[in-house]
């Protein structure tokens, strides 16, 4: 009897203890957080999503490497969550709720085409989330709210350039513009392009559109247009694997005049498909592989030990996106949104495409450069600034 008091004593004794004990609280040493990428991995402009996959991953693990951030005590490291937009808006949008709602992201890099970034911006804007897209150059992506930043310059400022070139350096008096009319990048870069040269003396002789350069293959009839008014200079805001086509079709009809386009031209693929026909075309940059400053070329020796091949300007616009947002958060010391759009807002980030300092709708105010085509590779001829 006794040995059975003493056992429900003890038992008693030990549930008192459950009862009235509190767990004791640890506090972790580390945390890891997450960080979207929204770039086109598939599709007709996969090449500029695989760059830009490359130049994020190369920023995070240098911020990794160097320890981090310090969030209320506790080392915060980051993993990113890059998610496939295929090129489509919709696509896109899915992407940005799933990063927002399921992974928990603490910020967005990308999209990286403007049709891209009008989509995911009004998401990221309304979760209170930053976005910073690395190569978004239409004006109204930014203006969807102040969470939302970019990279690049924009297309009023590239368009003005491409028709200061042609103006003041080729000396050329007429121009011809072909343009797709269903995407909002090439749809201002043309506009810009044509209100730029206009303004300085020039003509357009010929402004043709198409529709959708993703599903077009057939420019004859727009291209035969163009001849017939006999322009000195082809204007074509495009990405690469449509201009590449446009070229190769001009050339065949004996349009030989030089042409030009933007950023959209950046892509080793340009000159794989385009071979001979995309020969001395030129187009507006932010970036150059060639610039001899330190900084750029420390960036491009261990890009290129790392992924094989020379980094673009999509791989280094969004290095330089994802190291400023980093360098954002690191001096926040938050997870918050606002404390981290706050910190992006008053940064002096210094990049490899440019030191950043954001105007009132957090577009950076950058220099661009010019590159051309010259026996198949991609040559710097000039830096214009703004």
């Amino acid at each position: 009897m006794r040995r059975i008091l003493a056992i429900i004593l003890v038992c008693a004794l030990i549930a008192g203890v459950g009862v009235g004990c509190k767990k004791a609280e640890v506090t972790p040493t580390e945390q890891v957080v997450n960080l979207g990428g929204i770039f086109p991995m598939t599709g007709g402009s996969a090449t500029f999503g695989s760059s830009c996959k490359n130049g994020v991953a190369m920023a995070v693990e240098e911020f990794n490497t160097a320890g981090g951030a310090t969030v209320d005590g506790v080392k915060t490291t980051i993993n990113t969550v890059i998610e496939d937009d295929t090129g489509s808006p919709e696509v896109g949008a899915s992407a940005a709720q799933k990063l927002i709602n399921q992974d928990k992201v603490i910020g967005i890099i990308g999209a990286v085409m403007s049709k891209v970034s009008l989509a995911v911006a009004p998401i990221a804007q309304a979760a209170g989330v930053p976005m910073i897209s690395p190569t978004s150059t239409n004006a109204g992506v930014t203006l969807i709210g102040d969470y939302i930043f970019r990279a690049c310059f924009i297309d009023s400022f590239q368009g003005t350039v491409m028709a200061n070139y042609v103006w003041n350096t080729l000396k050329l008096k007429t121009a011809a513009v072909l343009y797709d009319n269903a995407n909002d990048y090439n749809k201002g870069l043309a506009e810009f392009f044509k209100a730029g040269f206009e303004k300085l003396g020039g003509k357009v002789v010929s402004y043709e559109a198409f529709t959708d350069e993703a599903t077009t293959v057939d420019y004859k009839a727009q291209l035969t247009n163009i001849k017939a008014a006999n322009p000195e200079f082809l204007y074509l805001p495009n990405y690469y694997g449509s201009v590449a086509l446009q070229l190769k079709q001009a050339r065949d009809m004996g349009l030989n005049v030089p042409a030009g386009g933007g950023d959209g031209w950046d892509s080793a693929d340009l000159v794989k498909i385009g071979g001979a026909a995309v020969e001395g075309g030129v187009f507006s940059n932010h970036f150059s592989k060639d610039d001899p400053s330190p900084k750029t070329q420390t960036f491009v020796k261990a890009y290129t030990a790392k992924y094989g091949a020379a980094p673009d300007s999509f791989a280094a616009l969004a290095y330089d996106a994802a190291g400023l947002f980093l360098d954002a958060f690191k001096t926040a010391g938050s997870i918050k949104g606002s404390d981290i759009r706050d910190a992006m807002k008053n940064t002096s980030f210094v990049g490899i495409s440019g030191t950043y300092k954001f105007d009132e709708n957090r577009d950076p105010i950058k220099a661009a450069v010019i590159l051309q085509i010259k026996n198949g590779q991609q040559t710097f001829l000039m830096t214009v600034n703004p």
